[in-house]
């Protein structure tokens, strides 16, 4: 097995135990901050693979927009976790994941020049692969745009503050 094969599995493994620990986390900055994680791993999968535009929009879009926009939306309900300070031992898997992450980045980027050949299917650009997904999938993009409105609504429902009801019930109004 190569350096960037066991890198391909070391990348994977990350994913797959950041992915676990975003999904049982009970406090949600953790899951969030794990979920960014495993997506960061998947990244420089990609990136791996020869793939550079995929592994572009993967950070850009779901790391960062899509991740910021979950911290948003966290941040608005008040967290819910234990929150207070991180117990060292508690930190310990983050900071354990957070080093394998860099190592494989560190040996993705200061890589063999042969490893960066460019897979055909990611040789498109970026208006190229635009124009296929607006003229081929457009519903899909609508309702995807109907999707993140109502969440949008269902965000501003549940944050807005209880009045006191006219009849002496708090409620909503």
């Amino acid at each position: 097995m190569t350096i960037y094969g066991a890198l391909f599995y070391l990348l994977a493994g990350i994913t797959l135990v950041a992915a676990v620990l975003a999904v049982t986390r009970k406090d949600p900055m953790h899951a969030v901050l794990y979920l960014v994680a495993a997506l960061l791993a998947t990244a420089a999968i990609f990136l791996l693979l020869g793939a550079p535009l995929p592994a572009i929009l993967q950070v850009v879009i779901y790391a960062g927009a899509i991740m910021v926009f979950y911290l948003f939306i966290i941040m608005l309900l008040g967290p819910r976790g234990e929150g207070g300070s991180i117990a060292p031992r508690r930190a310990a898997l983050p900071g354990l994941l957070a080093g394998l992450f860099l190592a494989a980045a560190w040996i993705v980027f200061d890589g063999d020049p042969g490893v960066k050949t460019v897979l055909s299917a990611s040789q498109a650009s970026a208006a190229a692969l635009g124009a296929f997904l607006v003229k081929t999938y457009w519903p899909v993009l609508e309702a995807v745009s109907i999707l993140l409105f109502a969440a949008l609504v269902a965000a501003l429902v549940l944050c807005r503050p209880r009045r006191p009801h006219p009849g002496g019930q708090a409620g909503r109004t």
